[in-house]
């Protein structure tokens, strides 16, 4: 699944995930948008079996932030954890 992580100043007033933001995603192939912030920056996570991170542009005008506001992150490992088996433990 492809990954963008879009970083912005907390404070950004024009960041929007309303209706239009949403279908203009959706539109781009993002499945996904987690949202996470602090003081500081907030941090976009947009996921998408269809979605091109390598073309951020309209990503970022759909959350109504300008290349010149945001930072754009793309993932380099993305892997799934298990639990690990235990010394001398046996796979039923």
């Amino acid at each position: 699944m492809a990954l963008l992580v879009v970083l912005l100043p907390a404070d950004l007033d024009n960041l929007t995930l309303g209706p239009p933001a949403v279908e203009a995603l959706a539109r781009l192939g993002v499945t996904s948008v987690t949202v996470a912030r602090d003081d500081r920056t907030a941090a976009v996570i947009l996921e998408g079996w269809a979605f091109d991170p390598g073309r951020p542009h309209a990503a970022l005008a759909a959350l109504g932030a300008t290349s010149g506001e945001a930072r754009t992150l793309q993932p380099i490992v993305q892997m799934a954890v298990t639990a690990a088996m235990r010394e001398g433990e046996v796979v039923p």
